[in-house]
């Protein structure tokens, strides 16, 4: 059986990622009565604790909490959750398990932490089970939170899509990761992610063995087909993005050989083999002799997998992790309420 320590994916060396870069009083971030301390390291207002381990992981505790606001405020819509108000008194206080239905990887549990101390007005309590990018089991308990009842049960929506979401791709990449294993190649993230939740699932790529593509337009180049149609060539496009930007990696989509030997010869840093088969993925390899870096994309499966890394490839790149997985089915359990 795979051990905790067995489980948890190789270290990654992820910067912070600075999402929002303007003050607190202008987004999100700290207010009055905050208690991080003035906000001499992190601009928000989560527990110093919580936000240094999200910082830790990669995440900008500030983008957290504001995507956390932002679930509690569509959840309540301006007004209170009428059915726990009616149905618990305001003075209850319950514990309550974060609990696996279905075998997984889970990712995103100090994300759901953040959902529910933004709701929590008075007791919070954590006891953490286990950590992202484990493996767990069905009925395994994952977090306990000690809490009023009321706000447990209005955050328990919010913190477990997130939760959910991000597990399940953590779940979906961790199958494509192992389908990889004995090979040097990696998976890898695109772009296709939910608006204002790249880091989050980016994150819970990582958390399942993943590599991650580029954050955003800015950080890398990728000239793609109409990029070629554009610039009149795919050589063309290269050596246009090189000078403009010179210090900026370079991808450049290929679908037929002739153009591996265009970018090649231009001196691409990495060159995306688009719907191209094993056969021809092997030809590409061959050809390249390690002068660029390869990534496969198009025709992908997790049955196809181990052959196109067995060509040599050093990438897959999987749109699919962000855009198609399925949630992985957790849910929160009431274990005692107390007044």
């Amino acid at each position: 059986m795979t051990t905790p320590e067995e489980a948890r994916p190789e270290p990654v060396d992820v910067p912070l990622i600075q999402i929002n870069t303007v003050s607190s009083d202008e987004a999100g971030g700290c207010g009055d009565g905050c208690g991080c301390g003035g906000g001499e390291e992190f601009e928000c207002g989560l527990d110093p604790a919580l936000a240094q381990l999200l910082a830790d992981a990669g995440l900008d505790p500030v983008q957290v909490e504001d995507i956390a606001h932002l679930a509690i405020a569509e959840d309540l819509d301006g007004g209170v959750d009428v059915t726990t108000v009616a149905t618990v008194p305001e003075d209850a206080v319950a514990t309550a398990d974060f609990t696996a239905r279905e075998a997984g990887v889970v990712a995103g549990l100090r994300v759901a932490e953040a959902v529910l101390s933004i709701v929590c007005t008075d007791e919070f309590e954590v006891e953490r089970h286990v950590e992202d990018g484990e493996r767990v089991e069905a009925g395994q308990v994952l977090l306990s939170v000690t809490a009023r009842t009321r706000d447990l049960l209005t955050g328990e929506r919010s913190a477990l899509n997130i939760l959910c979401r991000l597990s399940g791709i953590a779940t979906a990449t961790r199958a494509w990761a192992d389908a990889l294993k004995g090979t040097k190649a990696r998976v890898r993230d695109t772009r296709k992610t939910t608006p204002g939740l790249r880091a989050l699932e980016k994150y819970a790529v990582r958390c399942g063995g993943g590599v991650n593509h580029r954050m955003s337009l800015s950080d890398a180049a990728l000239v793609k087909d109409n990029h070629v149609v554009a610039a009149g060539g795919v050589a063309e496009a290269f050596k246009a993005v090189r000078e403009l930007f010179p210090e900026v990696p370079i991808e450049v989509e290929v679908d037929t050989m002739h153009q591996v030997r265009e970018v090649l010869d231009a001196g691409a840093d990495l060159i995306l083999l688009d719907n191209f088969s094993p056969g021809d993925t092997e030809e590409a390899v061959a050809l390249v002799a390690g002068r660029a870096v390869l990534e496969s994309s198009g025709r992908l499966t997790l049955e196809n997998a181990a052959a196109y890394a067995s060509t040599g490839v050093d990438y897959l790149a999987v749109g699919g992790l962000t855009h198609s997985s399925p949630i992985l089915d957790i849910g929160l359990d009431l274990r005692e309420v107390r007044s």
